[in-house]
């Protein structure tokens, strides 16, 4: 009976609190969508096991800014600790690839602020790297650097980097060989490339106090050439990564899957050979705005567990820095959103009531609000 000397009132605050509800919900269909990014949210999270299983972090700029702009993503993605940097030598001179002075500085700086933290730093193996230099110059380079001729340009960075405070950087070193864009591209002599790979590693952990780990990254795919002839071997790889974009056009995740040299191929390579996998690079390119392949790939990433991912946030393949994917930005953003992959939501300021209504507070799954960075 006391149920019943309730039951008025509260009737009457559940009708007032469904049609609150209706009404929030109305303005919701009617409101424009939220600008960039992430503006769609018709997208479903994807699976859990997407969710922060990895180390991760994006691609935002080569120099300071990449620094500096850390901060903004972590505060878009609601305060998940980013605990990856991802940056490149410029790859113009030998004197870039030793690490110009004040361009590693930053990157050190950040990686010493934290324990836990990881530098991620791509290392050319040749100078004019994207020049390109024709495939029988290439092949003279090679197999001058399989001779010892560039040893001394990678001990001086070496040195750099552990008097910097982070010997402990993962070093990805001669990306995307099996491509046709740099320099330092196995095809032209897959033989002396390998040598090459192997003079390096053995000069920089020739240097007292480093730790580096090498990350051998291919593109996805054949390319040029396939890039399990230039695997240099087991004794100085540390890390299988894998540079995989959401190209050809055309080209669904499945047969991104399952391609030869594909990504499927990387994992079995990778386990085969007692290696811990990475994706450096990774974002959208050829399909647009496919927020189906941000899911798939994220899902994957979760799936196989990767030392560290690192999303290109650049136009057209990145999320939070471009304006023209925000279906995917959206997926990208729940994911990871915290840390924790729980969806971004926006409590209502709809006083105490509510929340007493509710049994708690109500919490809206929005992206973010125009003009939210």
């Amino acid at each position: 009976m006391a149920s019943h000397r309730r039951g008025g009132p509260a009737v009457r605050a559940a009708s007032v609190i469904a049609s609150v509800v209706a009404l929030f919900a109305a303005i919701v269909a009617l409101a424009p969508a939220a600008t960039r990014p992430g503006s769609a949210v018709d997208d479903p999270a994807p699976p859990a096991s997407a969710r922060a299983a990895a180390a991760f972090g994006a691609f935002l700029d080569s120099g300071p800014d990449g620094v500096a702009r850390m901060a903004g993503l972590s505060h878009w993605l609601g305060g998940a600790d980013l605990k990856v940097a991802h940056t490149y030598l410029p790859g113009g001179l030998w004197e870039d690839i030793e690490g110009p002075p004040g361009f590693l500085e930053p990157w050190a700086g950040w990686r010493r602020e934290r324990a836990g933290r990881t530098l991620v730093l791509n290392v050319p193996m040749q100078e004019r790297n994207e020049e390109d230099v024709p495939d029988e110059e290439v092949r003279a380079l090679l197999r001058q650097g399989a001779d010892g001729a560039f040893d001394g340009h990678f001990r001086v960075l070496a040195e750099r980097l552990v008097a910097l405070g982070v010997p402990d950087t993962v070093i990805v070193l001669g990306w995307e060989m099996n491509g046709t864009t740099y320099t330092h591209r196995c095809a032209p002599d897959p033989v002396a490339w390998k040598a090459y790979w192997k003079r390096i590693v053995a000069a920089m952990r020739a240097v007292p106090g480093q730790r580096f780990r090498f990350d051998f990254a291919p593109s996805r795919g054949r390319d040029a050439v396939p890039w399990t002839e230039c695997y240099p071997g087991d004794d100085t790889v540390d890390i299988l990564g894998m540079d995989s974009y959401d190209q050809p056009a055309g080209v669904t995740f499945a047969e991104q899957v399952s391609e030869p040299y594909g990504l499927q191929w990387h994992v079995d390579f990778a386990k085969a050979h007692g290696k811990p996998v990475s994706y450096p690079e990774w974002g959208l390119f050829r399909n647009g705005d496919n927020a189906e392949y941000m899911r798939r790939m994220l899902d994957w990433i979760g799936e196989h567990r990767p030392v560290y991912h690192t999303l290109t946030d650049y136009c057209p393949h990145g999320v939070w820095q471009c304006p023209a994917n925000p279906r995917s930005a959206r997926v990208y953003r729940t994911a990871l959103y915290g840390g924790t992959g729980q969806p971004a939501c926006v409590p209502p300021a709809l006083g105490d009531w509510a929340a007493y209504g509710f049994g708690s507070r109500p919490c809206f799954p929005f992206d973010r609000w125009p003009g939210d960075r």
